[in-house]
């Protein structure tokens, strides 16, 4: 606990600093970003945001799962109705990373062991390893777009972030989800 209790400390600090009164509850770069819990991935440093710039979900391996899609669905329509009606869409971003943690899901053995610990699926489990982020963050987008509760105009892109270089290449460039 003693880690913690350095990082409630710097709370003190930040909470003298005033940084944080008066943020809109809305983006102020109408942006989401969605990408791993590695702390190497922090959005915040690699995309050099400030505090009220973006919207961030971020789990493991920054995979689009359904929950994801429900709080994409669920800011989206907070957006159009109450915080932006007719406003600017969000823009997702879509960030996936070498050297990933979920990579271990791609062993076996390793993957057996932990879906018995957390009584998972492997097969679902599987599918989560980020073992070649260029094609995850293909797929992951294509299930944004292809998700049918979230708004036609919203723009997604896909990008891949290499921890040893710190450079963020994009992959799949913006564009609306679908047409119509």
């Amino acid at each position: 606990m003693a880690d913690f209790d350095s990082l409630l400390g710097r709370n003190k600090h930040f909470a003298t600093t005033q940084a944080y009164h008066a943020l809109p509850i809305s983006p102020r770069c109408a942006a989401c970003v969605i990408t791993c819990l590695d702390p190497r991935t922090d959005p915040a440093h690699l995309l050099e945001l400030e505090l009220g710039d973006a919207a961030v979900i971020r789990n493991a391996g920054g995979r689009v799962t359904q929950a994801v899609i429900d709080d994409l669905a669920f800011i989206s329509y907070l957006s159009e109705t109450v915080l932006r009606p007719g406003g600017t869409m969000l823009e997702v971003a879509v960030i996936h990373h070498n050297k990933c943690g979920t990579s271990f899901l791609a062993d076996a053995d390793f993957r057996r062991k932990f879906a018995t610990r957390v009584s998972g699926d492997e097969a679902a489990l599987a599918a989560e390893a980020v073992t070649n982020p260029m094609q995850t963050v293909q797929h992951d987008v294509e299930l944004l777009r292809s998700s049918t509760v979230l708004p036609t105009k919203m723009i997604v892109s896909g990008h891949v972030y290499d921890v040893d270089t710190g450079l963020v290449t994009t992959v799949v460039p913006p564009s609306p989800l679908r047409t119509s």
